[in-house]
Order: C-alpha cells, then structure tokens, then sequence
C-alpha cells in the first residue's frame, strides 16, 4: 500500500447547508482528503493509502455516497500529484456528458 495523490473537482460551489452537512460526516472527518474552495469552485484534495490509484480513487468516490447533492465532476492529477505519483503523464478522468431526458418519456 502506498499514497496516492489526487484532486476532485465538483461540479458546483458547495452550499452553506453542504459544508454543514460535510462537517458532520464521519468518513471525511477519517482524513485523506481536504475541502479547497475559491470563487465560483468546490473541490478536494486527495491523499489516499491503497493498493492502486483506480482503488484510492474508488474508495474517496465511496464517501460521497452520504453526500447527497453533490456531484463529483472529474478526478485531475497536477504536475504536483504526477511527481508524487512518480507519473510521468497527465491523467484526468473526465467528466461524463450531461444526462439528456429521453424527449418520448
């Protein structure tokens, strides 16, 4: 096991109600990953210990399940996460397309 290094940026500035509810979730108090906001933007800082990336990225997403409302848009690894993922190219998991209603529903 080893840390992994990442960012998750959400798709929307958490609200005040939000950031209430986050301080009283026990699986973010756990530690690994810290809030960073700025004008218009919400995300997380990520240090996580797991086998692999794919499962630190997996095990971070889990806790948002007691989240309701917010909505991981993307995971972004920096130049800073790459060197301390001893990476050597830029990785981002894109967002996927905006959901669509079926017109005919």
């Amino acid at each position: 096991m080893r840390d992994w290094y990442f960012n998750l940026v959400l798709a929307a500035p958490l609200t005040e109600e939000q950031k209430d509810v986050l301080d009283g979730l026990d699986r973010f108090a756990e530690g690994g990953i810290g809030l960073e906001e700025g004008p218009g933007y919400s995300g997380f800082l990520c240090v996580v210990r797991a086998e692999s990336l794919t499962a630190a990225i997996a095990d971070t997403l889990e806790r948002f399940e007691d989240f309701p409302g917010v909505l991981v848009r993307s995971v972004v690894l920096d130049h800073f996460d790459l060197a301390a993922n001893d990476m050597a190219t830029p990785s981002v998991v894109p967002a996927p397309p905006p959901f669509k209603a079926d017109p005919a529903a």
